[in-house]
């Protein structure tokens, strides 16, 4: 008979002090007969998986941030499966300050913060609604984060990242005037016109596809819901192709 080294028997025991078997010992007692070991060691490694993943120190953090859940960039909002990512937004920066400092006009001070947060947000693997926007900064949803998103897009001629732009989530609908804007009038090489707008390429060339397929019927008959049955793309959508060609077709 091997016996088992004594350090086993003197320290075996202190492993339970540590936070994965704590889970497993959670569920044993809680749930007798509904996990076994092998179950119960896996939901342990998920629920710490999920604690590292939403856990941030605050010594991250400096004066003027704060840590957000927001919509994982890869999955929709509206989707049953979505998926939050923690972030680390700038409310207040020293830029911020110094506009102010300089007399510049709240609105343009609000609206490089509102790009400065969408961007922070997507380069950490995340997406902000203007929904969020209002919670963090505790305004009404009668429009003031739209409008400053807006305005720093008009501005500086860009798509900031949000649901509305890359998930075709609420009423935005700027991004696809823009994009064939940029490829059609512009001659801009759709791939560049991805970075611009922040729109993964085959976004992109979608848009291209169904304004294409929108302008080939249009050309043969106009009516909307013609255009709707043969393409069967959106009625909604195909107003707005319909709009641009419109505007752009004699540019």
């Amino acid at each position: 008979m091997i016996h088992p080294h004594p350090n086993i028997k003197q320290y075996a025991s202190a492993k339970a002090r540590m936070l994965k078997p704590t889970i497993q010992q959670f569920f044993a007692r809680e749930f007798p007969n509904m996990f076994g070991p092998v179950m119960r060691s896996r939901l342990a490694e998920a629920l710490l998986e999920l604690f590292d993943s939403q856990h941030r120190s605050i010594a991250m953090l400096k004066p003027g941030q704060v840590l957000w859940n927001a919509l994982d960039k890869r999955t929709r909002g509206d989707s049953p499966n979505r998926r939050f990512v923690p972030v680390v937004l700038t409310l207040v920066a020293e830029e911020d300050l110094q506009r102010r400092m300089e007399g510049k006009p709240l609105k343009e001070v609000a609206a490089h913060a509102t790009a400065r947060l969408l961007r922070e947000a997507y380069q950490q693997g995340g997406l902000l609604s203007m929904r969020d926007l209002h919670l963090l900064t505790w305004r009404s949803r009668g429009g003031t984060a739209t409008t400053w998103r807006t305005h720093y897009e008009q501005t500086h001629d860009c798509l900031l990242p949000h649901p509305g732009t890359l998930h075709d989530m609420g009423s935005c609908i700027t991004h696809k005037p823009q994009i064939v804007y940029k490829v059609i009038v512009e001659k801009k090489d759709p791939a560049k016109v991805a970075l611009e707008t922040n729109h993964t390429q085959r976004a992109v060339d979608n848009y291209l596809k169904d304004y294409h397929r929108v302008k080939t019927v249009y050309q043969t008959n106009p009516d909307p819901e013609y255009i709707h049955m043969v393409t069967n793309i959106a009625k909604h959508v195909v107003n707005q192709y319909i709009q641009l060609i419109q505007d752009y077709e004699n540019l």
